[in-house]
């Protein structure tokens, strides 16, 4: 239970902590509320020879809105999500997950773009972020750039950040007015990774869906959307049969490892639940 040795760093810009991360390379990891790297730490399941420490970075915090986009900083917590009139109004469901992460110790100190960046399948926010068609802002000594969070994820711990990227904000549209959304997750006991969970955010005319993303947590080796479940709930009123067979695309995309959680064949199914309840959740909360 006892991290490996390492050199402290503390950096008071996004500048400094850029270029430490350019200096050490792939022996330098950055820490942000740390709630996941310092136990992989002390399992020595991760051991940098650098921490680049950005909690000091007054640039990488805060939640603003410019038009019709919301912009996160990296480092606004949980607890920052939860307490946020903007968010709660303009994008409810990133409060509902937030609550649905840990417990409040953890939500003091862990932040939105540790959730979001490490890649770890059983994170709640990024299966939020898919249905959300969320963009990630890296930063590296070179400048800038964004991508898709849809483009981001590329199995357990891999994604799209290069060595020497920072992960500094997250731009999300603000979804439609009257939308529905929803968060289901089954756990084993508070504060656990999910068992199985589903995000959906969706409109409606008339008392029929005009658009959907779904996206399943701790299903895959990443979270991913379930397009053909999406699609086949578009232009419908969630009949029984078509809602079956949203269930049935959404489960076949679902490849659970056997775990403490349950077997494949247990995740699978309560996956499906998950995806069904939060169907039906996000449409009884759409005004369209």
């Amino acid at each position: 239970m006892i991290p490996a040795p390492f050199s402290y760093h503390r950096p008071k810009s996004l500048a400094e902590a850029t270029a430490l991360l350019a200096e050490h390379n792939d022996e330098a990891r950055v820490l942000a509320g740390g709630q996941s790297l310092i136990p992989m730490m002390k399992f020595r399941l991760a051991a940098p020879e650098h921490l680049v420490d950005v909690g000091n970075i007054s640039e990488l915090k805060g939640i603003q809105r410019t038009g019709n986009t919301l912009i996160v900083g990296a480092m606004t917590t949980q607890h920052e999500l939860q307490q946020s009139q903007m968010l709660s109004e303009a994008a409810p469901i990133l409060k509902e997950t937030s609550l649905l992460i840990a417990d409040p110790q953890v939500r003091y100190m862990g932040t939105i773009g540790g959730n979001v960046a490490n890649g770890d399948p059983g994170n709640d926010m990024p299966a939020v972020m898919l249905c959300l068609d969320a963009a990630y802002r890296l930063t590296s000594v070179t400048g800038t750039r964004t991508i898709k969070a849809r483009d981001f994820y590329e199995g357990t711990y891999a994604t799209a950040l290069k060595t020497g990227e920072i992960l500094t904000a997250i731009e999300i549209p603000v979804p439609p007015a009257g939308h529905g959304h929803a968060y289901e997750k089954l756990k084993r006991k508070i504060g656990d990774y999910a068992t199985a969970a589903a995000g959906v955010v969706l409109t409606t005319r008339g008392g029929r869906i005009t658009t959907c993303a779904i996206a399943i947590s701790n299903l895959a080796d990443k979270a991913i959307l379930a397009t053909d479940a999406a699609a086949a709930v578009i232009g419908t009123a969630l009949e029984k049969p078509t809602l079956d067979k949203a269930i049935a695309a959404a489960r076949s995309i679902m490849s659970p490892a056997t775990d403490t959680r349950g077997t494949t064949e247990y995740r699978t199914s309560v996956g499906g639940i998950m995806v069904e309840r939060a169907l039906k959740c996000a449409l009884a909360r759409a005004k369209g």
